[in-house]
C-alpha cells in the first residue's frame, strides 16, 4: 500500500493545461484511440475526417463543387473551392479551443462539426500543420509544429479561387508506425460522395462522384445476383434511404447525420430498423418476427437535422435529439418512422412485384429461424457445459460498459491452433485487454453448409459465443478479432478455413473492419549484441548486412517455437496486423466460390502461375476480390 505521507495534494498538485498540451494528453477523448492505421477507426482516419467535414460543410451550404486530396508518404493535402476562413481569424480557427463559425446555426445550418474542436486536434495531433485561406483575391497563410505557432503571414494578393488548403503530417510520437491504407480512404471519401449528389473528390489524382446518393452506395456494396429485388429507394426533406433483401444471414446496414458516417448507428438508425419491421408488419397485416423481417436486410439511412447530439467526439453514434431547436416535438425517431411508415408503405403498394419478394424472403427466414430453434437450444446448452471461459477462451478482464470508451477499442481476441501457441501467446499478452481463444485442431470447412453448422459444431459454437455474436455485432465483445496461425502451409489453410467461417456467416465482421491477420516474425537475426527479428526476407537481409559477421539464423515456422518472452514483443505496442479488406465492388459468393470451391478452373491457373519455392511476406492488407 502507497505512503499516504508520501503523496502531496495541495496548491502545487493542481495542474492547467491549455489546449494543445490538453489534446496531446488525452487524445482519446478528441480522436477515440491512436492506432497505426490499421484499423478504419485509427486516429489518423479521424484526423483527415475532421478537415474533410469542413470541407464538405462548405459544399452543403452552396460553396465550391469540388475537393483536392493528396497523400505523399503520411503528407496529407486537402484543398476546397468554399467561401476560405475569414482572414482576421484563420490562426484563431485551428488554435483556439471552442472557436468556429458553427456556434452560429444561420452560418452552418446543418452541419457536422459543432463543438469548435476538430481542426485544433488535428492542429496539435500534427508534427506538421498549415492553413492557408483565399478569399475574394486575398490570401493568409500560417504554420504549426504539434499545435504551436511557428510562422504565418500578412495578407497577401492571390489569383487563386476561393477556399481553404490544409496540410498536415500526423505526429508520428503519438501514430506509432502509421500508414494510410487506401482502401480505407478510398471508402470514406465514397461515403462523402454519396451524400452529397454532384460533388466531386479528387484523391491522388483519381476521381470520385455518385449522382445517385445511397442508391449508388448499395449498388456498390452488393452484386446484383445476390438480391432478391431492385433496391428500394426513397427520399424525402432531410431524409434519404435505400434497402434490399439479399440471401446472406445478418444485416448490413449504414448510416449517416449530416452526412458523418455514423459506424455505431445511434436513435436514427434505431428508429429505421423498427419503421421497417412496423411496415411490413401493418402492410402485409400479419405479425412477423422482426428478425425474420430484417434477416438479410442490406439497407442505408442519412439525416440531416439542426445541432445534432452525438455520445463522442469522434461523432459514430447519434444521441436522442430533436429534429430542430424550434421544433422540440418531432425527435429523430418519430421523423424516421413517420417517414418510412408513409412513403414505404406507398412504394409496396405500387411495386407489387417487390412486395411477393419480401413476403417470399420473410417466409423463407421464419422456417429457417424456426428449424435452427431446437439445434441452438441445444448447442448453448453445450456452451455452458463446456466451461467456455475456462477451458477454450482466456478472457480480459475488460468488460463493455466498465472501462474507457478508447479501451474498448483496444480490446483483442486471438485465436490460435494448439496448446503450444495458445499457451505462447497467453503468457505474453496483456490480460487487460488481449484474450485467446484455443482451437482444437482444423476448423471444419463450411463452404457450402447452413447457419445450423454452426451450432452443431462444436468448436464454430463455442467461438461465437466468445465473440458474443450469435444474434449479430452489435454485441461484439472484442474490437479486433485476430486469426493468429503459423507462418507455414497448415496455418494458411487454417486461416482460409476461418475466413470462410466469418465470410459465411457474419460477414459484418469483416465489413466493419474487425478481422485481422497477425504478423509474427519469420526469421531471428543475432549475435551476442544483438536480435533483430524480421518479418520477410528482405529484412533478413538487411539484418545480416547490419550485423555483419554470420549471425545466428533462426526460421520460425509455428508460433510454439516462439517464447512468450519473445511475444510480448510482437502482441505488445509494435503489434504488425494486416486487416482483412473486403473490396467494395467484391461479392462474397464469389469469393468463397473461387477459394474454396471444388478445383475451380480459375484458382487451378492461380496456382500455376503464382507458384514459387518462397515468397517474401510483406505488411500489407489482406484485400478480398473477385
Amino acid at each position: 500500500m502507497a505512503d499516504e505521507s508520501a503523496i502531496r495534494y495541495d496548491e502545487d498538485s493542481i495542474k492547467s493545461l491549455d489546449w494543445k498540451e490538453h489534446i496531446r494528453l488525452r487524445p482519446g477523448m478528441y480522436i477515440g484511440k491512436l492506432g497505426d492505421g490499421t484499423s478504419p477507426d485509427d486516429g489518423i482516419y479521424v484526423l483527415l475526417k475532421e478537415v474533410l467535414d469542413n470541407c464538405i460543410d462548405e459544399f452543403a451550404m452552396g460553396h465550391g463543387k469540388s475537393i483536392e486530396i493528396s497523400m505523399d508518404e503520411g503528407v496529407v493535402t486537402i484543398r476546397d473551392y468554399g467561401r476560405g476562413i475569414p482572414l482576421g481569424k484563420l490562426v484563431d480557427v485551428v488554435s483556439k479551443i471552442n472557436t468556429g463559425a458553427k456556434y452560429d446555426s444561420k452560418a452552418f445550418q446543418k452541419s457536422v462539426g459543432l463543438n469548435g474542436v476538430g481542426t485544433k486536434a488535428v492542429n496539435a495531433l500534427s508534427s506538421y500543420f498549415k492553413v492557408q485561406s483565399f478569399r475574394e483575391g486575398e490570401s493568409r497563410w500560417a504554420e504549426f509544429n504539434k499545435g504551436e505557432l511557428t510562422a504565418q503571414s500578412e495578407t497577401e494578393k492571390t489569383n487563386e479561387k476561393n477556399g481553404t488548403l490544409v496540410i498536415f503530417e500526423p505526429d508520428n510520437t503519438v501514430f506509432k508506425n502509421y500508414h494510410y491504407i487506401p482502401q480505407y480512404v478510398e471508402n470514406m471519401i465514397w461515403n462523402y460522395c454519396y451524400l452529397n449528389a454532384g460533388l466531386t473528390l479528387n484523391f491522388n489524382k483519381k476521381k470520385f462522384i455518385s449522382q445517385n446518393g445511397l442508391l449508388d452506395l448499395l449498388q456498390r456494396k452488393t452484386d446484383e445476383e445476390s438480391l432478391r429485388y431492385r433496391i428500394i429507394h426513397l427520399k424525402g426533406y432531410d431524409i434519404e434511404l435505400a434497402m434490399s433483401h439479399g440471401n446472406q444471414y445478418g444485416e448490413e446496414y449504414y448510416s449517416f447525420v449530416n452526412g458523418q458516417n455514423t459506424t455505431q448507428g445511434g436513435t436514427h438508425l434505431s428508429a429505421f430498423k423498427e419503421a421497417i419491421v412496423k411496415t411490413v408488419r401493418d402492410h402485409f397485416g400479419k405479425d412477423y418476427a422482426p428478425e425474420d423481417i430484417r434477416q438479410s436486410v442490406i439497407g442505408a439511412i442519412s439525416v440531416r437535422i439542426q445541432e445534432p447530439v452525438f455520445e463522442s467526439q469522434t461523432k459514430t453514434k447519434l444521441g436522442s435529439v430533436t429534429i430542430s431547436p424550434e421544433d422540440n416535438s418531432t425527435t429523430v425517431r418519430t421523423f424516421v418512422n413517420d417517414f418510412v411508415k408513409e412513403h414505404l408503405d406507398n412504394f409496396l403498394h405500387m411495386h407489387p412485384d417487390i412486395k411477393d419478394a419480401i413476403k417470399k424472403r420473410i417466409e423463407q427466414s421464419e422456417r429457417e429461424r424456426k428449424e435452427l430453434a431446437g439445434v441452438k437450444k441445444l448447442a448453448n446448452e453445450r456452451a455452458k457445459k463446456a466451461n467456455l471461459h475456462n477451458k477454450k477462451l482466456r478472457d480480459c478482464r475488460f468488460h463493455l460498459g466498465d472501462e474507457k470508451f478508447e479501451d474498448r477499442l483496444e480490446t483483442m481476441l486471438f485465436i490460435t491452433e494448439g496448446d503450444s501457441a495458445s499457451g505462447s501467446i497467453t503468457k505474453a499478452r496483456s490480460p487487460e485487454t488481449q484474450a485467446v481463444f484455443s482451437l482444437r485442431g482444423k476448423p471444419l470447412n463450411c463452404f457450402g453448409l447452413s447457419k445450423k453448422v454452426v451450432y452443431e459444431n462444436e468448436e464454430f459454437n463455442l467461438l461465437q459465443h466468445a465473440l458474443d455474436i450469435e444474434n449479430g455485432i452489435e454485441g461484439l465483445r472484442f474490437n479486433h478479432i485476430i486469426i493468429a496461425t503459423d507462418a507455414d502451409v497448415d496455418g494458411s489453410h487454417i486461416r482460409l478455413l476461418l475466413l470462410t467461417f466469418f465470410l459465411q456467416f457474419f460477414p459484418d465482421v469483416v465489413r466493419e473492419g474487425h478481422l485481422f491477420i497477425l504478423q509474427t516474425p519469420l526469421f531471428r537475426v543475432r549475435n551476442k549484441k544483438e536480435t533483430i527479428y524480421c518479418y520477410s526476407d528482405e529484412e533478413k537481409r538487411n539484418a545480416i548486412t547490419k550485423l555483419g559477421g554470420k549471425p545466428e539464423i533462426t526460421r520460425f515456422k509455428g508460433l510454439g517455437e516462439i517464447s512468450p518472452h519473445e511475444f510480448e514483443n510482437f502482441i505488445g505496442k509494435d503489434i504488425r496486423l494486416d486487416p482483412v479488406i473486403l473490396e467494395k465492388e467484391s461479392s462474397i459468393p464469389k469469393i468463397l466460390t473461387y477459394y474454396m470451391g471444388k478445383n475451380t478452373m480459375e484458382r487451378q491457373l492461380f496456382i500455376i502461375d503464382n507458384l514459387i519455392i518462397e515468397k517474401d511476406i510483406v505488411s500489407e492488407p489482406v484485400v478480398l476480390e473477385d
